[in-house]
């Protein structure tokens, strides 16, 4: 039952309720108890049914990748060339009832030409299994009550007040004049309606997940039961990937190996690559590193589906000098090492640097996903040597030069005193004045020095502001950039 604006509602009734007391969702639960004094109810908890549908539909691709939700109690399967892959249409209907009785579910299925032809008689035939022979929706449906058609109960009335109880009623009027018997939205959504369960007019489905391009899949008599069965029927899947990819001059981006389990549920694990791949031998490693051998199977799971979830162009190409093999087999080799460190790290754990347009050495790179072709690093300028780590931010020291404008004679630094016994410099860099600063820190012009210690290590200093130049409210300061190894 609902709570809402118009009080306690039914939300849904079951058989005896519909079929011995007339009851219907939407009704009044003070009149529903009038009719069903004994009636047992319970609250509605409609987020619930949604998300338990979309775990059934998520199951449900083990029959076909198109599964579309038909509110929270229904969905469509399409099953369009495909039901020869069950034994057939009616062989096809059994297993599904089959399972969804063994897990305790009640249903009704049927299979027609239309999903408008398949919701009627699911709905109103009835059966717990209906099939309407191919090209047979028309007569399959001329005996179901105007309601299966889907229409809204003041359209259903107003049918019922010119005689018209079946849908084969309808068939014989003519459309432009059953259109105009209504008004002209509910006449308009009749003959839509009706046209559709007819396949006159096309009904497009929405998946819930849209179907892949590149899918191998198999189904077991048996379930398997742990991940070495797992593993050895994961070869011939891969290899049926690679040749789906192959054809289409693809190459997987992402991937996912989904074990439908006996319990109605789906387990994933998904894996991206940094490169575009069709290799067999690839993917399975990949899939290996990821961590298959933590795949809950549960008590067992009857399908098991690979999919190439994204995919890019790959096309064969072919070196014609030494160095472009070497190259070549370099980026495979690159590309498999960083897909097995992403499997096990992590994708955001394994990047590369990107050099960025700016003078300023924290904002001179970003970090991207790693990939098998880095861009190439700006080129260093031999004059202007620059620390192999920097500091982002840069971090303040205590400095003391000799004079304003010269390099520092000592500093302190993470609360370590060091003399200055070797200096180059200075490096002038101007701020980037159109650029907001987003961190608190250094924003005036800066002279860089590279300096040694009497110890022998080396850091990268500078002064934030000039002295006598710019504003002198906040006096320069000093910080370090980096460091040499």
């Amino acid at each position: 039952m609902d709570r809402t604006g118009r009080g306690v509602t039914l939300h849904a009734v079951n058989d005896v309720a519909r079929d011995r007391f007339r009851l219907r969702p939407g009704q009044s639960h003070a009149d529903a108890r009038a009719i069903a004094p004994d009636l047992i109810s319970a609250s509605a908890e409609p987020d619930e049914e949604v998300r338990a549908m979309e775990a059934l539909a998520q199951w449900f691709e083990r029959f076909s990748p198109a599964v579309a939700l038909d509110g929270s109690d229904g969905l469509y399967l399409d099953m369009t060339g495909a039901a020869h892959l069950f034994g057939g249409e009616e062989a096809l209907l059994t297993e599904i009832l089959a399972r969804l009785k063994a897990a305790d579910i009640p249903a009704q299925v049927a299979l027609a030409d239309t999903p408008g032809a398949a919701w009627a008689l699911a709905h109103y035939a009835r059966k717990q299994t209906c099939l309407a022979p191919a090209g047979g929706a028309r007569d399959a449906i001329a005996d179901l009550q105007v309601e299966a058609l889907r229409l809204d109960e003041a359209t259903v009335r107003l049918l019922a007040r010119f005689g018209l109880q079946r849908i084969g009623d309808l068939y014989s009027l003519p459309r432009a004049g059953l259109a105009r018997r209504f008004r002209s939205d509910e006449g308009l959504a009749l003959v839509r309606r009706l046209d559709q369960a007819l396949g006159v007019e096309a009904e497009p489905l929405k998946p819930q997940r849209p179907p892949p391009d590149w899918r191998a899949w198999q189904v077991f008599a048996e379930p398997l039961l742990d991940i070495d069965g797992v593993a050895h029927v994961l070869p011939p899947l891969a290899e049926a990937l690679a040749r789906q990819l192959e054809r289409d001059g693809q190459g997987a981006r992402r991937l996912a190996l989904d074990a439908v389990r006996t319990d109605g549920r789906v387990v994933r694990l998904a894996a991206g690559l940094s490169a575009p791949s069709r290799n067999p031998a690839h993917l399975l490693r990949l899939l290996k590193e990821k961590g298959l051998e933590h795949l809950d199977l549960g008590f067992g799971a009857d399908a098991l589906m690979l999919t190439a979830l994204t995919a890019e162009p790959l096309t064969a190409s072919q070196g014609e000098l030494e160095g472009d093999v070497r190259l070549a087999a370099a980026d495979t080799a690159l590309a498999g090492l960083i897909d097995r460190l992403q499997a096990r790290l992590g994708e955001e754990a394994v990047r590369r640097p990107q050099p960025v347009e700016s003078h300023l050495p924290e904002r001179s790179e970003r970090w991207l996903p790693a990939g098998p072709r880095a861009p190439p690093a700006a080129a260093a300028d031999p004059g202007r040597p620059r620390p192999l780590l920097l500091f982002d931010p840069p971090e303040p020291v205590e400095a003391i030069a000799e004079l304003p404008d010269s390099a520092p004679s000592r500093f302190t630094w993470r609360r370590a005193q060091h003399k200055v016994a070797k200096s180059q410099g200075p490096e002038r860099l101007s701020p980037e004045w159109w650029r907001p600063s987003t961190v608190q820190g250094p924003h005036r012009t800066r002279d860089y020095y590279a300096v040694e210690d009497d110890a022998g290590r080396r850091f990268w200093l500078f002064r934030d502001g000039l002295y006598n130049r710019e504003d002198l409210e906040v006096l320069p300061r000093w910080w370090i950039q980096g460091v040499w190894a």
